[in-house]
């Protein structure tokens, strides 16, 4: 069969939102959509990982493809695959759609969702937005696995350690950890790393490994290693919603990476349900690996398109889940991302869910003919609501990630000033190294999961003994200058987990299966680097009153009057405010010079600058600046 053929998808393309396995009030009815299966067998368990099965039922095929099998019973906890046969060859999958499932993920579960609803869960909602969105990007297991976090035993690494309103350091009572910490911190949205169903460590024994996750297996069911029993289907589902809950409740709103671009194997149970379908293929018939793991989904299928959209919506609706973060959004369909981005908006309001995603790939992916990817090309004429991380104030800031020890503005790096400016009105209409519409598209960053951790950039770049814990002096005013930087452009703020107080990873730039020993956040650090991130505080907190670089409008790069390199790797820009400050002067300085500021007639206040970012203080009036050596300045005139 022709998969990209119009002619399959008007055949066979299916409307309902029925598919899975749903409980209704006469019994429970299984829906399998497989239009190429000959039969389909569906077949019952007690246990989600042990035992036979104890009932074997054919489904009957009905219209689009899809099979069908009613039940006079409610089956609620009783786990289920299917035997499904094609071109003669009989294959064993779990369900697709499935929305719970047992150890492991190999056997799905029919679940009453109403009943896994912690209590007040249908009064949860979101905390009101705030002026501007902190994004700050956590792994469930390495938050809370440190002891000097101060979690309960039994929860450390779990999705109940985000129950604990207020932890403190172990040692230190007064010193706040996990989600006290964050409060303190001025972060609005916690971005979870995957809390799906992965395929990289075994639930039975989450100890003996570590993974981020990026591995999918079941897209609509919680990862079990992080609940208290992986065994029982229904209990991640409600710890996951506790999560949720207990964030909502402090403050926060909850952002979800999802993994829609590839699966953890190409033996997935959407190959075994419907083989060929939904992946791609180069015309010899081999697998195109855009995404470097094997395989590429095929998003452009209509079944396929739909599969993902009722994905998203699903943990929208089901989780309450306040915005997604798509891996490789480079090897998604631009069409795709639109109906996500016009179907959340719909049923919740206009950009009340945030989506964004990594605009690359990792290589060339078969995509059908015509069929334009969300990547950075296409960037800027998407809704300027689908937003994409951007490499440009990455890479000028602190240099490019391929390259170890290759430098950029703070650390030693020359002729990055033109691109230091583009960066604080955040690549609106700039069109080689990035191109937005509107701040709203852009995600301003220095740090994620991935690569080497800004500290571990910069002290690769700069300290020749390379000592990641007790580096030379000037990593620690590199850091200071670097994060005075992106947190005083356009765009909406995005920051790895332990970025604020100098998280290291022994300059090791890809973790996503070392030891939890080197992943894990280590509170105690934040106390030994406290000033850095008292002044990571002090910048959230001056930021959000900062009408000019909470603007993500079209017109914010407007707000720009004058910009200037006064010195060799040195800026500097006028920019209109508004509000208590009408003018702001942002000037970085990674020279090793001082550089004297010209400042028009008027009053004057010093906002930030090398020592501090003042935000538990009145700002000090200034008649003349000078910006120091390895530092920023920002001043506010009244």
């Amino acid at each position: 069969m022709d998969f990209n053929s119009k002619a399959f998808a008007r055949r066979f393309h299916y409307e309902g939102n029925d598919l899975g396995a749903r409980l209704t009030e006469a019994g429970t009815e299984f829906r399998l959509w497989a239009p190429t299966a000959e039969t389909v067998q569906l077949r019952l368990f007690r246990s989600g990982h042990e035992g036979e099965a104890f009932e074997t039922l054919a489904l009957d095929r009905g219209e689009k493809g899809v099979w069908f099998a009613g039940i006079n019973q409610r089956l609620d906890g009783v786990y289920y695959d299917y035997l499904v046969t094609a071109a003669g060859n009989t294959r064993r999958t779990a369900d697709p759609y499935a929305r719970a499932c047992g150890l492991n993920g190999q056997r799905s579960m029919v679940v009453d969702l109403a009943a896994t609803d912690p209590e007040g869960w249908q009064e949860d909602k979101a905390p009101a937005r705030q002026p501007e969105d902190i994004i700050y990007e956590v792994h469930v297991r390495e938050f809370s696995w440190a002891e000097s976090g101060g979690f309960p035993e039994h929860w450390r690494g779990k999705y109940k350690a985000f129950c604990c309103a207020d932890t403190t350091l172990f040692d230190r009572g007064s010193q706040p950890t996990g989600l006290a910490y964050l409060r303190q911190l001025g972060v609005t949205h916690v971005q979870l790393m995957p809390v799906y169903d992965y395929g990289s460590v075994d639930e039975a024994h989450p100890d003996d490994s570590f993974n981020w996750g990026y591995d999918p297996v079941n897209y609509n069911v919680p990862e079990g290693s992080y609940s208290t029993d992986p065994t029982r289907g229904e209990v991640r589902i409600r710890e996951l919603k506790e999560l949720v809950q207990s964030l909502h409740r402090q403050g926060f709103r909850v952002i979800m990476d999802v993994v829609y671009n590839h699966t953890y194997h190409q033996d997935s149970w959407l190959e075994r349900t419907v083989p060929g379908y939904y992946y791609r293929t180069w015309t010899d018939g081999s697998w195109s690996n855009g995404s470097g793991c094997g395989n590429d989904v095929a998003s452009e299928r209509s079944m396929c398109a739909k599969y993902i959209l009722d994905s998203v919506l699903y943990w929208a609706e089901e989780y309450h889940m306040d915005g997604f973060r798509f891996d490789l959004m480079g090897l998604l369909d631009t069409d795709l991302m639109e109906r996500i981005r016009a179907a959340l908006d719909e049923r919740f309001g206009r950009g009340e869910k945030l989506v964004f995603g990594e605009p690359w790939a990792a290589g060339p992916t078969a995509r059908k003919r015509g069929v334009r990817l969300a990547d950075k090309k296409t960037l800027a004429g998407l809704d300027p609501e689908i937003g994409a991380f951007c490499d440009g104030v990455r890479d000028a800031v602190k240099g490019p990630v391929m390259y170890r020890e290759k430098p950029g503005f703070v650390n030693g790096g020359s002729g990055f000033e033109k691109r230091i400016l583009h960066s604080i009105t955040a690549w609106c209409g700039e069109a080689r190294n990035f191109r937005a519409a509107a701040p709203s598209q852009v995600i301003t960053y220095l740090s994620s999961h991935d690569d080497m951790t800004l500290w571990d950039k910069l002290v690769v770049t700069m300290d020749p003994q390379q000592n990641f814990d007790d580096p030379a002096p000037q990593v620690m005013r590199a850091s200071r200058l670097a994060a005075a930087i992106y947190m005083t452009c356009q765009g909406r703020l995005f920051l790895l987990s332990g970025e604020e107080f100098g998280r290291t990873k022994q300059g090791e730039d890809n973790t996503h299966k070392a030891p939890i020993e080197l992943n894990r956040l280590d509170w105690e650090r934040a106390w030994q680097n406290r000033e850095l991130v008292e002044y990571y505080q002090g910048l959230i907190a001056l930021r959000k009153q900062l009408p000019a670089l909470c603007d993500k409008t079209e017109q914010a790069g407007k707000r720009l009057l004058h910009s200037q390199v006064p010195a060799a790797r040195c800026v500097t820009a006028l920019l209109e405010n508004g509000g208590r400050w009408s003018k702001l002067l942002l000037a970085y300085n990674a020279s090793s010079h001082p550089v004297e500021l010209e400042l028009e007639e008027g009053e004057w206040e010093l906002l930030a600058d090398e020592r501090s970012s003042f935000w538990w203080q009145e700002h000090p009036a200034v008649q003349s600046a000078q910006v120091q050596p390895m530092a920023a300045m920002i001043l506010g005139k009244r």
